[in-house]
Formats: structure tokens, sequence, C-alpha cells
């Protein structure tokens, strides 16, 4: 690589895998890397979905960690904890991405109740389509709609139209209403146009 002034680089080279004897050099490498380590991991975890966990301790005697979805998550699954009481867990279902453990029961109840409202607004929108039918027949326009009839979604729509109604009626008027310039004597006309 040649820069403007002519001096060379030498690119991006690998360097070689070995501990750095310098104590300085080694905790600003350290500083360095750690932020690219976690992010590899945290890349592993979402792009495969699997459990992660990276612990690191500096030169300077500190400690460092990242898990996916937590340190002590994955160190619970595959090891038991000193302190706690080795009971006999079940084996957790795991999600196909997020690694978190999967209530089945709870999401199957709120499934059956998600599908509960969707039936029930479905049902009251085949109702509000109806009246609207029932509304054109009549030859009735659509701001003499039944307002008692509407719901709180509609009445917000309906108000925004009858707004929305109202300041077109004003511009059409005040268009009506301008003062017209004087016409033009007919030479002018004639000028105009050439």
């Amino acid at each position: 690589m040649v820069h403007p002034l002519g001096r060379t680089s030498m690119g991006r080279q690998r360097i070689e895998i070995r501990r750095i004897d310098n104590k300085e050099r080694r905790q600003v490498t350290f500083t360095k890397r750690r932020g690219g380590l976690f992010k590899k991991a945290s890349e592993l975890a979402l792009l495969t979905g699997a459990s992660v966990a990276v612990v690191v301790f500096s030169p300077a005697k500190h400690v460092y960690a990242f898990g996916h979805p937590s340190v002590d998550a994955v160190l619970r699954s595959y090891a038991s904890v000193p302190g706690e009481a080795a009971a006999v867990a079940p084996v957790p279902v795991h999600g196909g991405c997020g690694g978190e453990d999967v209530d089945l029961l709870g999401l199957r109840l709120a499934a059956d109740d998600t599908g509960a409202q969707v039936a029930a607004e479905h049902a009251r929108m085949r109702d509000v389509a109806a009246r609207i039918v029932q509304a054109k027949a009549g030859r009735r326009f659509w701001w003499e709609a039944d307002v008692d009839a509407l719901g709180e979604a509609e009445l917000l729509e309906f108000f925004t139209a009858l707004k929305k109604l109202r300041d077109n009626v004003g511009r059409h008027a005040n268009a009506l209403l301008a003062p017209q310039p004087p016409p033009l004597p007919l030479q002018q006309k004639q000028r105009r146009r050439r």
C-alpha cells in the first residue's frame, strides 16, 4: 500500500499468538481485545441460538463475563451451583434461537386467549360492515352514521373524518367567496395568448 508521502505501510498483518512480556502492553492488549471476544460470543449466540458463557480474568485480577441468556443460566444448566440444593430439575425445553426456557402451558393458554380476542374482533368487524351496508342501502351518507353504535376506535376515526370534511368545506367556501380579480379587457387577453 503506497501513501501520498511515499511511505509504504505493511497493511493488515496476522500477529503471532504468544505471551506479551511487557506488563503495560499486555494490559492494553487485553483491554482492546476483550470487547472483540464478547462481540464474537454475542454473534455466535444470536446466529446459532447457542447458550454461551465467557468468563475472563484480567491480568489486574478483574473478572469480566458475558452470557446468553445469562452466565448464571448457562452455568446452572451444566453444573450445580455451590450453596444451592442439588434438586433434580426437569429437562428444560429450549426455544429455537433464544435459548430461554419455554413454558408450553402458558404459551398455549396465551394463544387460546389471543384466538378468542381475534374471533371477537372479527365478529365485531362483521357487525360494523353489515351496518355500513345497511346504511348505504338506505341511501344515508357516511356522516349520518349511528354514533351510539360505534366503538371507541371508530369514534376517533369518525371524529377525524368529520374534522377533515369541515376543513375541506371551509376551504371550498372561502374559494367561492373570495373576491375575483376584475376581468381583463379584450386587448390584454389577446396579448397574453401570444
